[in-house]
């Protein structure tokens, strides 16, 4: 789709483009009502968009004059396989130490 497609981490380190997600996750809007929410110039924060886009984060679409931005749920899978790496690998260490605690327990009862 795009080349050298940035990198989807990079593009959730900054906090304006973190907000602009968190505001498209109830509903789409057009870039313009997006840029009416920061304190910079409406290009600036189209370079955001460009960036979330890039990555695959956000969808736009065209509507008459306006440009819609939705999330891409697919965008985002690289960021959910990453989570749910280490809910797995905290999720093991949580119940092993539950395991070792309940086994303490059993011993160390009269």
């Amino acid at each position: 789709m795009f080349k050298n497609k940035p990198d989807v981490f990079q593009a959730i380190a900054d906090p304006t483009r973190r907000a602009i997600l968190v505001m498209l996750a109830t509903q789409a809007l057009p870039v313009n009502a997006l840029a009416e929410n920061f304190e910079m110039s409406r290009p600036a924060v189209s370079k955001h968009i460009k960036v979330l886009h890039e990555s695959g984060l956000v969808k736009i679409t065209d509507s008459g004059r306006e440009r819609y931005c939705t999330l891409n749920q697919l965008g985002f899978k690289e960021v959910t396989n990453w989570f749910a790496y280490f809910d797995k690998f905290w999720n093991e260490k949580l119940n092993n130490l539950e395991n070792f605690l309940n086994q303490q327990h059993k011993t160390d009862k009269p």
